[in-house]
Order: structure tokens, then C-alpha cells, then sequence
């Protein structure tokens, strides 16, 4: 087994360690992706569909990737070759790979969170709210805020684990939690609200049988806990065996939901109360860049106020989760080519730059790589980490996930991996498949144009 090396970076803390995960984990996913998918899927319906897919399927692959990491005590690459065998680093390249094409859109995405926020500090929303959105998403501005957040997030990443991403995680994720909350509470004052929760809060036993919803759910449950790209396994890399990995991949796991539902507490009130349901389901950034501006510009002052929390807040979750991706990416290459923390980390963001100036510029072009990164990508590794770490080393996972867990969680192991290796695998494989499927669609729609 291998053990932390003298010069490998780590956590200084406990705290740091779970709030860089759940920082990972909460992002544009919990209030872009969620918001939309649940829109889409009925509402409670999703939301109920996803809370059993984040028990079930993502607390076993997380718990997988923190064994694999802990133990490999390496990034994604290394990890994999030394816990699993030489054959596995094709997993850890593609997790790597994954992370830094879904960095690449994810930035651009961040990029309007930014300008948006600047927007409503300084200027206010603008009255047309999709033709505002159509003239900024796409274009030199969308590229220029693009390369200023993936800058901002370089800086963090050449900082190290302890000074830079613990340090802004220990701050910037408390800060999410109670921007997010403080809206929530805001939202119940909006008339109308109640019909929203409505839509939220009870689920339609038809949406509950609907095979897309199942998908959707699964799909938005990896992308948001970050699983199969290798962050939360190049985050174990730096811990050592006195952390309690169970106990703190449930932590992270319902830090990640409950931002995400709180969020839904905010974003279905103001949806409902201004009649924009129609705006939300027009497409995947309707909620978010188009509804909810308009919302906010409507309310006056106090919408100004209310938009700039939001969109900062956005802004937050979208910076600790790029942290985590371009970590990935740079710890690999620290690991497999021996280079220092800044040449890597700036190797890894000028790619991650260069990418995305493809769908900066053209958003039909962020639509295809969220498919095939986002989603395809994420539920293929997903699929091959649950075969690794339930079936080939299953030894190995029951011993590093007992190790520093407390008497209680310890008993708990053998049952998760258990369903790590006898529940994930085909629901996940089915998942795949119909991703596979809508992916394939994807990419002949685009190029047929």
C-alpha cells in the first residue's frame, strides 16, 4: 500500500477536505442542471428520483473513487495503475480527460454567472432578457469572461492544496450555504410561491414511472456529485488514513442535495410567481439566464438586490467546482511527467482555455461537448469504477474504507459494497445506454446542421 510521500501535498484539515469535496460537488449543477432537469421531470418527481439515485448510486461510487485515491495516494492515473493494475490508467486518462473537456464548456458557463453578477451590482437587468442573452452568450465578451474565470482559477490551483484550494474553500463554500439559504427564506414572501413548492414538493406518480426522468435523474447525480471524472479520487489522494471516508462521502453527498434543493426553493417560487414556466422549459439555460433575470428586473430595487445574491452565488459554486476539475488535470500531470505544481496547472488551464474558445463562441457547440463530457463521459467512467473497485479490488476497498472509520461506519462498508458491486453496475450500465444513445443523436444533429 502505498503511503504519503514526503513532498505530496495534503489537507490540513478535516474541514478542508470535506468542504473542497462538497465545493466540487456543488456548483452550476445544483442551480443550472438541477433546476432545468427538475423542471423537466415534473418537479418532485426528479427531485424524489434523484435523492434515491444520490444514496444509492453515488454515495457507493464516491466512497469507490476515496478508497482508490486514499490508497493510490495519487492522482486518477496513478492511483488506478497502482491499486488496480497497470491496464486500469486507460480509467484514470479518461476521467482526466472527461474533467478537462467539461472544464473547458463549464468556464464559458461561469463566464456568464460573472458577467451577470457584474451586471446586476453595477448596471441592473436589462429589460429583454433572452435577447440580452442571446447577444452575450456567444462571442468575443463570452470568451474574454471565459479566459478571466479559468485565470481565476489557475491562480487558486498553482496556490497548492492547503494554501489554495482549502484555503478559498474554507471561506467560499460557507458563504454559498448562506447566500443560498437567505434566498430560500426571501422566496416564501413571493406571491404565488405556493403554487411552485406545489409543483416541487409533490411528486406525479406517472413522472415517477417515466424512464427519462430515471436517466436524467442518474445523469444529473453524476454530474453534480462530480463522479467518473476523478476529483473526488485525486482529492483522497491527499488525506491520510485517520479520515472517516464513509462518514464523509454521505457528509458530502447531502451537502450536495441540499444545496441543490434549496436552491429549487428559490428558483420555482420566483418561476411560478412571475408565470415564466414556459421560459424554463425553452431550454437547458432558460431557468437560470433568461426566467430568473427577467424575474429579478420585474421586482425593481429589491430584484437588483435579490439577482446580485444569486448570480454571486452562482458565481461561488461554479469557481470550487473548476477548482476541483483543473486539479485533476494538474495532479495527473504532476504525477506522470514530474513537473512542479505551476507548470502543470498552467499546462492544464491553457488547454482547458484553448477548448473552450470553441463553444464560447458558438453555443451549439457547449450543447455537444455537455453531452458527450457531461454526461456520456462521466456515466462510462461511473460504470468502470464501479466494476473496479466492487469486483477487482474488492479486498482492498473493505480494508481503506474501514481504516480511520469509527465502529459504526466500518459495519456499514461491506454493505455499500455491496451495492457498489451488485445494484451500480446495471443501473448505471442502462443509464449508459440510453446516454449513448441521445449522445450519438446529438452528434449527427450537429454535423448534419
Amino acid at each position: 500500500m502505498a503511503t504519503t510521500g514526503a513532498s505530496r501535498d495534503a489537507f490540513g484539515t478535516r474541514a478542508g477536505f470535506i468542504l473542497a469535496a462538497a465545493g466540487s460537488a456543488v456548483g452550476l449543477g445544483n442551480m443550472w442542471r438541477f433546476s432545468y432537469q427538475a423542471s423537466e421531470g415534473g418537479g418532485a418527481a426528479f427531485v424524489l428520483l434523484y435523492i434515491g439515485m444520490t444514496i444509492i448510486l453515488g454515495i457507493p461510487l464516491m466512497l469507490a473513487e476515496f478508497g482508490i485515491g486514499r490508497r493510490g495516494q495519487s492522482a486518477p492515473v496513478g492511483a488506478l495503475r497502482r491499486v488496480v493494475g497497470p491496464h486500469s490508467a486507460l480509467v484514470g486518462w479518461l476521467g482526466a480527460v472527461g474533467s478537462l473537456l467539461i472544464l473547458s464548456y463549464y468556464s464559458v458557463i461561469a463566464g456568464w454567472t460573472v458577467r451577470y453578477a457584474l451586471e446586476a451590482l453595477f448596471v441592473g437587468f436589462p429589460g429583454d432578457t433572452g435577447a440580452h442573452f442571446g447577444a452575450v452568450s456567444a462571442g468575443g465578451s463570452a470568451a474574454a469572461f471565459h479566459v478571466g474565470f479559468m485565470v481565476a482559477t489557475l491562480l487558486i490551483v498553482m496556490a497548492g492544496i492547503k494554501g489554495g484550494i482549502e484555503r478559498v474553500s474554507l471561506v467560499l463554500m460557507p458563504a454559498l450555504f448562506f447566500i443560498v439559504a437567505g434566498l430560500a427564506v426571501w422566496a416564501v414572501t413571493l406571491d404565488g410561491a405556493g403554487e411552485g413548492y406545489s409543483v416541487y414538493l409533490k411528486p406525479d406518480v406517472g413522472d415517477l414511472m417515466n424512464p427519462s426522468v430515471w436517466r436524467a435523474a442518474a445523469a444529473q447525480a453524476f454530474f453534480s456529485l462530480s463522479l467518473g471524472m476523478g476529483a473526488m479520487m485525486t482529492f483522497a489522494s491527499y488525506l491520510d488514513r485517520q479520515a472517516n471516508l464513509p462518514q464523509s462521502a454521505t457528509i458530502v453527498a447531502y451537502t450536495d442535495f441540499g444545496v441543490a434543493f434549496v436552491a429549487g426553493l428559490v428558483v420555482f417560487p420566483v418561476i411560478f410567481s412571475f408565470g415564466l414556466q414556459g421560459a424554463v422549459g425553452a431550454s437547458t439555460v432558460g431557468a437560470l439566464f433568461i426566467a430568473l433575470p427577467s424575474a429579478f428586473d420585474a421586482m425593481g430595487a429589491i430584484g437588483r438586490v435579490v439577482g446580485t445574491a444569486f448570480f454571486v452565488a452562482l458565481v461561488v459554486g461554479a469557481l470550487t467546482s473548476a477548482i476541483s476539475m483543473l486539479e485533476v488535470v494538474t495532479a495527473s500531470f504532476i504525477d506522470e511527467f514530474k513537473v512542479p505544481r505551476r507548470t502543470a496547472a498552467t499546462a492544464a488551464a491553457i488547454l482547458a482555455t484553448l477548448l473552450g474558445l470553441l463553444p464560447a463562441l458558438d453555443t451549439d457547440v457547449l450543447g455537444l461537448m455537455d453531452k458527450i463530457a457531461g454526461e456520456f463521459l462521466l456515466v462510462l467512467g461511473a460504470l468502470l469504477l464501479a466494476i473496479l473497485g466492487g469486483w477487482l479490488v474488492r479486498k482492498q476497498m473493505l480494508e481503506e474504507l474501514a481504516a480511520g472509520a469509527s465502529p459504526w461506519w466500518a459495519a456499514q462498508v461491506p454493505r455499500i459494497l455491496a451495492v457498489l458491486r451488485f445494484v451500480v453496475p446495471p443501473i448505471v450500465a442502462a443509464v449508459l445506454f440510453f446516454s449513448a444513445r441521445e449522445t450519438v443523436t446529438t452528434v449527427v444533429d450537429f454535423f448534419r446542421g
